[in-house]
């Protein structure tokens, strides 16, 4: 039976011979493989998010200057692409990984151009139920003018409801965006530039909230009543609430009749 090794895999399991035999092999395949013994220089993503929301990360990689790197089809590639996804919740609100500050994949040399954050969260009963926002950090290689410190990001999730399919199912989309320094969110997504010669072995954090209030994604089918919202018939004149307006019910993702968002019926 063959045996099939990844080269620089180091959880590869040899069968168990002796230390000498172990040493030799060890060197052997380094030798010919031209793996490094030193593990590449990472840093810890680390995201304190609501409940019901996750978060996880593509690291883009480009090749370092001076190299060449090539794809499967033998062509050369400009972006490789790491995805990371935390194995197992930190705690109940606290995710993180580890992101590689270079990469060996296709036999060159590649390092962190920028890592994209996809922010899931559930608003429904079902696995169906989830809709994503993204946020972006760049590299940037300008040499830093501080001390290292710590580097906390922070961004709010509004919750936008809408109704979809003739039914007039509610769904919702989380629109995430950073927060200044007053806690309000800005029209800007959350991300920004990380200096890459104050990443390694350090932690950059992102703080994730929820806005309390949700709002409607087309505010103009919708009429603000003291129990909440109410749908304002459309027609193919127009989708804005007419005045005086009149109104239709729809169903919430678990299939309840209702007249008025989020209470259900006044």
């Amino acid at each position: 039976m063959k045996t099939r090794l990844k080269i620089c895999d180091w959880s590869v399991r040899i069968p168990a011979i002796n230390w000498v035999q172990t040493a030799c092999l060890g060197a052997l395949a380094l030798v010919m493989s031209g793996c490094s013994m030193t593990p590449p220089k990472t840093f810890t993503f680390q995201a304190d998010v609501p409940e019901n929301f996750t978060v996880t990360g593509t690291g883009n990689y480009i090749p370092a200057p001076g190299e060449t790197c090539t794809g499967r089809s033998g062509k050369p590639f400009r972006v490789g692409r790491l995805h990371f996804k935390p194995d197992q919740p930190k705690t109940a609100h606290q995710v993180e990984f580890q992101v590689p500050l270079t990469d060996n994949e296709h036999g060159c040399s590649s390092v962190l151009h920028s890592l994209k954050l996809t922010i899931e969260g559930r608003w429904g009963p079902g696995r169906e139920h989830t809709s994503q926002e993204s946020a972006n950090f760049s590299i940037s290689d300008e040499t830093s003018q501080q001390a290292s410190t710590p580097q906390v990001f922070e961004g709010q999730c509004q919750w936008l409801f809408r109704t979809m399919g003739p039914y007039r199912y509610i769904v919702k989309i989380p629109m995430c965006r950073a927060l200044n320094a007053n806690g309000d969110m800005e029209k800007r997504m959350i991300g920004g530039r990380l200096q890459r010669d104050q990443l390694a072995d350090s932690t950059v954090q992102l703080v994730l909230s929820v806005a309390k209030e949700e709002e409607p994604y087309f505010g103009r089918s919708w009429l603000k009543v003291p129990e909440g919202w109410k749908l304002c018939i459309k027609t193919k004149e127009t989708i804005r609430c007419q005045s005086p307006p009149t109104f239709t019910d729809f169903k919430m993702p678990d299939g309840r009749d209702c007249t008025v968002y989020p209470k259900c019926n006044p």
